[in-house]
């Protein structure tokens, strides 16, 4: 495609009522998907669910095709590119009645607004950041509860073995925080002081720890936010440079104009 034509096309695929209608579209599809999942309205519309599918399938192949007529090698360089592919893509593959699993990618398109809106975009890209924070809180919690679950275990088996009779129970016990009030009380009908460890674990737990993680997300949401200004920083300095230039361009070409229109103050000296 030629260069001017790609760069029309990219204005308009990056205009925001093309964006806006890509949204509408992805929404009309999930409510779609909705209805069509209730057994009264797909008995009754069945044809028109198929219609509305096909369409929306069809607009959506035609959007993937000005996306990469546009963008080109760009295209494929952008990982939410290759996500909105896959999903478009697995809804195109006939499923045939032993590949019938392949009709639920076609509710993965509702998750195309992840990729569409670029503020949650930004969300999960902040998450996939944070990752090695979190596999490390991760980590620190699993000790915590394996620590919990052996203390529980030691102290507790004897008075409340339906909760900490062995390690494999006392560990659910921790990990699920099931009915928690009430197996606080069962052990502490014999065992009075049990609630120092009850109230610990919460708080070790549910409050330095839950801080822990909240704080590794904002941190990588803050450095997301800030990737973000910075480029759009860059892509303002240099329109304001482009148009320096540009003026400065205009101002030696009127100079040269007056220069030339000017009469020359060593010829006027030479002829007096």
């Amino acid at each position: 495609m030629p260069a001017f034509s790609r760069e029309r096309l990219r204005t308009v695929v990056d205009a925001p009522a093309f964006q806006r209608t890509v949204i509408a579209v992805i929404t009309l599809n999930g409510i779609t998907l909705g209805l069509e999942s209730s057994a009264d309205p797909a008995g009754r519309y069945s044809t028109a669910f198929f219609l509305i599918d096909h369409a929306i399938t069809a607009i959506f192949v035609v959007e993937m095709i000005l996306r990469i007529s546009a963008k080109g090698k760009a295209f494929f360089r952008d990982p939410w590119s290759w996500f909105d592919l896959i999903v478009v893509g697995a809804a195109l593959i006939p499923a045939s009645q032993s590949m019938s699993i392949l009709r639920l990618f076609r509710f993965l398109r509702v998750l195309r607004l992840v990729s569409v809106v670029p503020n949650m975009r930004r969300v999960v890209s902040a998450l996939f950041t944070a990752i090695p924070g979190l596999a490390s809180i991760l980590v620190l919690l699993l000790l915590l509860l394996y620590v919990a679950a052996v203390i529980g275990e030691r102290l507790f088996r004897e008075a409340a073995p339906q909760h900490f009779g062995n390690l494999g129970r006392s560990l659910f016990t921790v990990l699920t925080v099931e009915n928690w009030p009430q197996v606080a009380e069962d052990v502490m009908a014999t065992e009075p002081l049990a609630w120092i460890f009850f109230a610990g674990f919460i708080v070790v737990s549910a409050f330095f720890v839950l801080n822990l993680l909240i704080g590794v997300i904002v941190s990588a949401m803050e450095q997301e936010v800030n990737a973000v200004r910075w480029e759009e920083d860059q892509a303002l300095e240099l329109e304001q440079h482009i148009a320096v230039m540009k003026e400065i361009r205009a101002l030696n070409e009127k100079i040269d104009r007056l220069a030339a229109v000017l009469p020359d103050p060593a010829d006027h000296a030479r002829r007096e």
